[in-house]
């Protein structure tokens, strides 16, 4: 049982000492690698590790049962940890998305709905920055072009976590907010009192490590220069500081307002583009990357909602996992944990299923 094991506690070993390699850290890209992939390994050597010592010592309990029964109501707890441990070690083996470890770029979007629907998205950044806030992650508006009420037309937020551990990566949990996110209530803007259905759209995208890790041809980019604009439709800016950056080839668009200056604009447009060419590139590689790909919005189309944001009733519903709560107060104010770990625990019993097949 667990013999493939052998060969990960070798490659355990074998980076342990990559690490106290000084020319490691010249490379910051590769160290960063090696460091997750130490992280992850360290979860199993240490499940394992805890495996055997118990299953040693359930077989000694045995073979000293005969002649003192002490050891012998031992053995029903010993047995019990090591189903445990098995559990454990069996899910940390199953192959982990190669993202888990990653920042995230996250888009969010007004959909259907007009006005209600912006202010929505308003609400869906304030949710997720506190969420971030609560993980102790760094979250960073890139972009974000508001309305007159208050609402957000769309933005995009670069968010960074601290850890090298996949499972505590930022993207291992963020994954999976890409798609439609439904709210009933009733609007601000409304004046009989009718609860309205809106929509806004989530895209998460996993960051670029480092700009070298994403080759781009300067000739495939098309950068238009522009001036910025507020709520309205107003300018901001009497320079063209704006960019919108077409990668030609793809035909991503990126377009960027919220610096000052011509050059931050571009640079964060980048930093953007990046993402999403990262993701692409993945999503042609891998067949697993595309349905999870797929699983996430092109259009802010109702019908492909994955969550339901039910005010009146204080209900929070993922349609994907069948998790429900009446605590969507809380919700709204970052408590989104017991949500997503619905959908990590969902995803994680697909991949066991799928072991061997």
């Amino acid at each position: 049982m667990f013999d493939n094991v052998a060969a990960l506690v070798a490659e355990h070993a074998e980076l342990q000492e990559q690490l106290g390699d000084p020319e490691l850290h010249g490379d910051p890209v590769r160290a960063k690698r090696v460091n997750r992939r130490y992280a992850e390994l360290s979860r199993i050597v240490a499940a394992h590790a805890a495996w055997r010592q118990s299953t040693d010592d359930l077989e000694a309990a045995r073979e000293l049962a005969a002649e003192d029964p002490v050891f012998a109501a031992e053995i029903p707890g010993l047995e019990a940890q090591i189903a445990e441990q098995s559990d454990l070690l069996r899910r940390l083996l199953i192959p982990r998305d190669q993202n888990d470890s990653r920042d995230v770029i996250m888009e969010i979007k007004m959909g259907e709905g007009g006005e209600e629907s912006a202010l929505f998205a308003g609400d869906l950044l304030r949710m997720y920055l506190r969420y971030a806030e609560s993980k102790g992650w760094r979250a960073e508006i890139i972009e974000q072009t508001p309305t007159d009420l208050g609402g957000i037309k769309d933005v995009q937020l670069a968010i960074k976590g601290s850890s090298s551990d996949p499972a505590e990566g930022v993207w291992a949990h963020l994954k999976y907010e890409g798609g439609v996110h439904r709210v009933q209530r009733v609007p601000v803007t409304e004046t009989q009192g009718r609860i309205h259905t809106s929509a806004a759209g989530v895209l998460v995208f996993p960051e670029v490590d480092a700009p070298e890790e994403i080759q781009i041809d300067q000739n495939d980019l098309r950068i238009d220069v522009f001036r910025s604009s507020g709520p309205g439709g107003q300018s901001v800016n009497t320079t063209d500081s704006a960019v919108r950056i077409t990668h030609i080839p793809t035909g991503i668009v990126v377009s960027m307002q919220n610096e000052k200056s011509q050059l931050q604009n571009r640079e964060a447009g980048m930093r953007v583009l990046r993402a999403r060419l990262l993701a692409r590139q993945q999503e042609e590689s891998e067949a697993e990357s595309a349905a999870l790909r797929k699983s996430q919005i092109r259009t802010v189309d109702r019908s492909e909602r994955i969550r339901t944001y039910n005010f009146p009733e204080n209900r929070i519903a993922d349609h994907r996992t069948g998790y429900k709560a009446y605590n969507l107060d809380q919700v709204m104010d970052g408590a989104l944990g017991p949500i997503i770990d619905s959908c990590i625990q969902a995803d994680e019993a697909e991949r066991l299923a799928n072991v061997g097949q």
